[in-house]
């Protein structure tokens, strides 16, 4: 039963991921990647990787369906003049060659690999008593592998600065995004009042059962960012301008605070991000508790785009 379930699930992927290429309009082909990206959740729930799927399903199914149906609304006056230029057929049929060849290769190097894949998963369950957290994920992101981490912090920092650089000069330091005046007594406004604080409890309860059990920082972020988006879009809160300094403090604090411990530990431990014995699962904490409200503006801000409004 359980292997005809997965084979379910793999031909699904493959017919979404079939769909997703091949849908000429533009808003279908995000449908099939959204419902794509919830579908491989339950792939990664199948292979036992609850965290990944956590991740899959609140960043690559939901906030970055939210940037491509953003994207798409802004490119749909130019659509109908870009379909209307369709390649050649030679151009689609060395495409279509190109691309079945990556596929066919990469199905060959996981097919023909001799013998069990390497792993280091005896070693982290030899060594997560020493870092106090139950979660073996959370010990590799936040101990083993932290340099990791901190990099992918400052990289979704760097990406909200390239989104800010698109705003034209006159409107630097204003807000982002578009003003929404949703109905007040529509849908939209009534689950905005409705979902977010039952998602902040969520989310809040997904990042705080992240040191022991599947869950963290970023899903509960991601989260978080989720019900403020769906706050502005329903017209009841505005994105803050860019200019705020509180704002810009608010975004560096969590990455600054994860350096301040990683610069610590080379002089109490020897080592950059290298935590003192008894002493790891309280500073992991505190890298955490520091990392989340700077994730939640990120990726709310990432979402809101370039700043389209004056301060005012």
């Amino acid at each position: 039963m359980i292997a005809a379930v997965n084979a379910g699930i793999a031909l699904l992927l493959l017919g979404l991921a079939i769909w997703t290429i091949a849908a000429r309009d533009t808003f279908a082909a995000i449908v099939g990647f959204v419902a794509y990206g919830l579908l491989l959740a339950l792939a990664w729930v199948a292979l036992r990787g609850v965290d990944v799927a956590l991740t899959e399903a609140a960043i690559g199914g939901g906030l970055t369906g939210v940037l491509l149906i953003r994207a798409a609304a802004k490119l749909r006056a130019t659509e109908a003049a870009s379909n209307a230029e369709r390649p050649a057929l030679p151009t689609r049929l060395a495409a279509a060659i190109m691309a079945g060849g990556v596929t066919a290769a990469l199905a060959l190097v996981v097919l023909r690999t001799a013998g069990p894949a390497p792993t280091l998963a005896p070693e982290v369950a030899a060594n997560i008593g020493a870092t106090g957290v139950a979660n073996p994920i959370t010990a590799v992101l936040l101990a083993f592998r932290a340099m990791d981490t901190l990099l992918e912090a400052i990289v979704l920092l760097f990406a909200l600065i390239g989104v800010w650089s698109l705003a034209p000069d006159h409107l630097w330091g204003g807000r982002p995004g578009a003003r929404y005046r949703a109905d007040p007594d529509g849908i939209l406004a009534y689950l905005a009042r409705l979902l977010p604080p039952l998602g902040i409890i969520v989310g809040f309860y997904i990042f705080w059962i992240g040191a022991d059990l599947p869950g963290g920082k970023f899903q509960g972020a991601t989260i978080l960012a989720a019900m403020w988006l769906l706050a502005m879009m329903a017209g009841l809160a505005d994105a803050p301008p860019v200019s705020r300094r509180w704002l810009r403090a608010a975004l560096v604090a969590g990455p600054a605070a994860f350096i301040a411990v990683g610069a610590a530990g080379v002089g109490i431990a020897g080592a950059f991000l290298g935590y003192p014995e008894g002493l790891a699962k309280a500073l992991i904490i505190v890298i955490e508790v520091a990392l989340l409200p700077s994730l939640v503006l990120t990726l709310g801000l990432i979402m809101a785009g370039a700043p389209e409004r004056t301060a005012a």
